[in-house]
């Protein structure tokens, strides 16, 4: 499933499109707060960011930090700004469309359908060890059968994939998946680990002690 993140500060707005969006099939996120979206980059298949927000992270400050980290991930501005100046403004950050308010709810989702259409397709399936890895849906399987995985094993399984065959420190692997939202110990990264092993006991994840972790490619 497709998880789109909707950063809107309209509240009843925000609860229509939720609602058709998930109705669409999408599993969606609703924030009203900038600061409230930053842990959720890299982490979904699609954004919808509304410009002005609650706080003093604006849209096109979020665009600019998930771009930062993401090239790919499709990102839908909506806005009552109609200037040319601010539609190019979006564009030249980095978006893919640009809506204006008001607008249909129902032509919200036949964008993001057609966007995500575009953007991912089979093409991006990553087959490892016999595992099939879609990154777009989040969703790991082994031989047809779903893997479940918790969003942090998701997110571990993803980093590890990206820089595969190298050998990456525990305290990267916290900063990466934890961010500034974990105090304590490196350590949770070894019991993380253990975890996605049990489940997904074909990927070969090699211990380098006293250091980290690294991903065997073959």
């Amino acid at each position: 499933m497709y998880k789109i993140c909707l950063v809107e500060d309209q509240k009843d707005l925000a609860i229509l499109l939720s609602n058709y969006l998930t109705k669409a099939g999408y599993e969606v996120i609703v924030l009203s707060k900038g600061k409230d979206a930053i842990k959720y980059i890299s982490k979904v298949s699609l954004w919808i960011l509304d410009i002005m927000l609650e706080d003093d992270i604006s849209g096109y400050d979020l665009i600019k930090m998930i771009r930062e980290k993401d090239k790919v991930v499709p990102v839908i501005f909506t806005s009552a700004r109609d200037a040319e100046i601010d539609r190019l403004l979006g564009f030249e950050l980095g978006t893919d469309d640009y809506v204006t308010k008001p607008y249909s709810p129902k032509e919200v989702v036949l964008r993001v359908n057609n966007i995500i259409k575009r953007t991912y397709s089979d093409s991006s399936i990553i087959t490892y060890n016999n595992y099939s890895i879609n990154p777009l849906k989040r969703e790991v399987k082994d031989n047809d059968k779903i893997v479940n995985l918790t969003e942090l094993e998701y997110d571990l399984l993803i980093y590890l994939l990206n820089n595969k065959s190298k050998s990456i420190e525990r305290d990267q692997i916290l900063k990466e998946l934890w961010q500034d939202n974990y105090f304590g110990s490196s350590r949770v990264v070894d019991d993380l680990v253990r975890r996605l092993r049990k489940k997904m006991k074909k990927a070969t994840i090699k211990t380098i002690y006293g250091y980290g972790y690294r991903l065997i490619w073959k």
